[in-house]
């Protein structure tokens, strides 16, 4: 089985790369880094540590990989059985037109043979977003055809795998946790569902999805925010915090409440589940930076995304939502130089003020009584009084 996947870096390569070309798939990778391109097609492997209780080193096999502007990838898109991406939301747009030539291409070679497509992005419903961005670039008369034969499948991605310098200087090393997480919406799928160990077909993939976005994604961004806020350079030391730790699990249980509420979870499940993100945020083999985790802010505050949209549910089901709204005026102080969004954010703040910045970006009616509570928060933080 031959697999094309979009994006090398440590995402590619620590998490889907790495469980592709573990069951036994070939994976030609596709980037814009010629430095990884040429590496990875001169040695078609890869080491991956491990991290945890019981660190391990492993060898990724069967790998090649060709540069993202090659011809190569159109020709690819038209042979092989699977194609999966990792390379951040703002970038699928930008892959859409090859990837409709690709799949133009199959078509004018009539290979009807199944194709998949799966977009491992950390956004609720990507691929679904990546097919109407592929569809601009397709002829209707072929739309019919296309439904019939490429799958566009959605998926839950969960893996924490931060940047990290490799001791011996390899630009392939990558250092990924133990635990992962990828779930497929098995409804999407066309023709028969690959046997991937670590990929799990459900039914509901909704739930899963905002199980992740309203736990592993609320807690990891909050954590980030106060972190910065205190000048607390990674993760691990920002949740050792009580102060921190105490706001990050009340915000994760809020946000638990609506999930109970709306998919009828069990509630001891799911604080044990809450436990478990809160231990993976204190690996010690993990040193990723809140300045990191924290960036694209405003992206962060969509109504989609991980502070606003449990935030939405908390006023559906009428539920607390203090901790949150913390985590909120948090992600509105981010102020990092380093971040264009941040930047942006902070501009926006200055020429509108904070209740009508939040607003534009959240989608949150500006007569809602949380956006003064907001407001107060941010500006307590603002005078350091928080």
């Amino acid at each position: 089985m031959q697999a094309l996947h979009f994006g090398a870096g440590n995402i590619g390569r620590g998490f889907i790369g790495k469980l592709l070309s573990d069951a036994g798939i070939h994976v030609t990778f596709v980037d814009v880094n010629q430095q990884v391109i040429d590496e990875i097609a001169k040695r078609h492997q890869y080491p991956v540590n491990v991290v945890g209780e019981q660190s391990t080193t492993e060898i990724v096999h069967n790998v090649d990989a060709i540069n993202s502007s090659s011809s190569e990838v159109i020709d690819y898109i038209g042979t092989v059985d699977l194609v999966t991406t990792a390379v951040g939301p703002q970038i699928l747009a930008r892959i859409a037109e090859d990837m409709a030539k690709g799949l133009i291409a199959r078509y004018q070679q009539t290979n009807n043979a199944p194709l998949n497509i799966i977009a491992c992005e950390n956004m609720v419903r990507g691929t679904s977003q990546l097919k109407q961005e592929v569809f601009k670039y397709i002829p209707y008369e072929l739309h019919s055809w296309m439904n019939s034969h490429i799958g566009f499948v959605d998926s839950a991605v969960d893996r924490i795998v931060p940047p990290a310098t490799s001791k011996i200087g390899d630009i392939l090393e990558v250092t990924v946790e133990t635990f992962s997480e990828w779930i497929i919406d098995k409804n999407q799928f066309i023709g028969d569902i690959p046997s991937i160990k670590g990929m799990e077909p459900v039914d509901n993939l909704m739930a899963f999805v905002e199980r992740k976005l309203f736990t592993l994604n609320t807690g990891h961004a909050i954590t980030a925010y106060l972190g910065f806020y205190n000048n607390i350079a990674t993760i691990r030391d920002a949740i050792l915090v009580n102060s921190i730790r105490t706001v990050v699990q009340g915000a994760m249980q809020e946000s638990g409440q609506v999930l109970i509420k709306r998919y009828n979870f069990d509630p001891a499940k799911h604080q044990a589940y809450i436990e478990k993100i809160l231990t993976r945020f204190e690996n010690p083999y993990l040193q990723d930076d809140t300045a990191r985790v924290g960036r694209q802010p405003i992206r962060k505050l969509g109504s989609s995304d991980r502070l606003v949209k449990p935030l939405l549910g908390t006023f559906e089901y009428e539920l607390s939502n203090n901790n949150l709204l913390i985590g909120i005026a948090a992600a509105l102080n981010y102020y990092n130089v380093d971040d264009h969004q941040a930047i942006d954010l902070n501009k926006q703040i200055v020429e509108k003020g904070l209740i009508q910045t939040f607003c534009d970006i959240s989608g949150i009616e500006i007569n809602n009584p949380i956006v003064c509570q907001i407001e107060q928060l941010y500006t307590s933080m603002q005078h350091h009084q928080y």
